[in-house]
């Protein structure tokens, strides 16, 4: 059998880089000197394709693969792939769905706990040796308040089932109701926003969600809300965001993921009232391990003719007889 030829768009972690270079001939597109000469030379021979959300996967770059079968990504996400172009090509797009469900379930509620309760700045007051001389301020709390959930899915249903046992009430918005649950449905972003005292974002990211949560969001927030995102920068409208932490709009927000990573407004930092994190919903040894895992298994299943294992629903696939 002639070698099977990977492309990956940049480093990933050295496990995953090891277990495709033992199974495939990898290129690596970050460490060539001339990317586009060796797109010309070599796409045509690509049939896989290993990437990350740091890496887009667009129109352009896909007609340069013509021979490309399948895109295994690395995330739950997958909105920097084009995949309306892979599916007209005929490319498969895979991603990694339940292995970090989890971690970034248990990440959402430590960004809350540590927005409405205000750890890391009573950590700061005390490192600063402010304690011996006034206490740390009383701090907002989570009892009695409403958190409402931008988008119910795998994450968003793990997140409501760790709430269940803080005691709080829970509503949520997303493309329709859902039968099996408990939770309250808004069927407009609006309405959830004005019910609720928290807003947590986990909807996936791409333009039908681009600036979702807008001034008017905020605004129905209002100045006792709390904003904790764990799902994508651009569902923010961060500008928007920015004007109303500084005039109060809301009380403060937890940011895990910013528009235009890994640069984040200055304004933000500069906020005492917002917890920032750098992306790292799923950044656990063992979660990043078992994504790589399933980005590299999936590239063996298909090219062992199994099929992909988690095929993004953009990018059908039906097993041939």
């Amino acid at each position: 059998m002639p070698p099977i030829d990977i492309l990956m768009l940049k480093a990933m972690h050295p496990d995953v880089m090891d277990a495709v270079a033992a199974r495939f001939t990898l290129h690596r597109l970050d460490t060539v000197p001339d990317p586009q000469a060796f797109l010309a030379e070599t796409g045509p021979r690509i049939r896989g394709l290993a990437t990350g959300a740091q890496a887009p996967v667009d129109r352009a770059l896909l007609a340069r693969l013509p021979g490309l079968e399948i895109v295994a990504s690395f995330g739950v996400g997958y909105d920097t792939i084009d995949t309306a172009a892979a599916a007209a090509q005929g490319v498969v797009v895979t991603n990694t769905p339940d292995v970090l469900t989890d971690e970034v379930a248990d990440l959402a509620l430590g960004l809350l706990l540590a927005t409405v309760r205000q750890i890391p700045q009573a950590d700061r007051h005390l490192r600063a040796g402010h304690w011996p001389q006034r206490t740390y301020p009383l701090t907002p709390t989570l009892r009695g308040r409403t958190v409402g959930i931008l988008g119910l899915g795998r994450i968003g249903r793990a997140i409501a089932r760790r709430l269940d046992g803080f005691g709080v009430a829970i509503a949520y918005h997303g493309r329709r109701p859902q039968a099996d649950v408990p939770y309250a449905y808004h069927p407009t972003l609006l309405g959830l926003a004005e019910a609720s005292d928290v807003l947590l974002v986990v909807a996936p990211g791409g333009p039908e969600t681009h600036g979702i949560v807008d001034a008017a969001v905020l605004e129905a927030l209002g100045p006792q809300g709390l904003l904790v995102n764990v799902a994508r920068g651009s569902l923010i409208d961060e500008a928007a965001l920015i004007r109303a932490l500084q005039a109060g709009t809301i009380l403060g927000a937890g940011l895990d993921v910013f528009a235009r990573e890994p640069h984040v407004p200055p304004a933000l930092v500069a906020m005492d009232h917002v917890v920032l994190l750098p992306h790292v919903g799923s950044a656990s040894v063992e979660t990043r391990a078992a994504m790589g895992r399933l980005v590299v298994d999936n590239l063996v299943a298909w090219f062992d003719g199994r099929g992909p294992l988690t095929p993004v629903p953009e990018t059908p696939w039906t097993a041939r007889a």
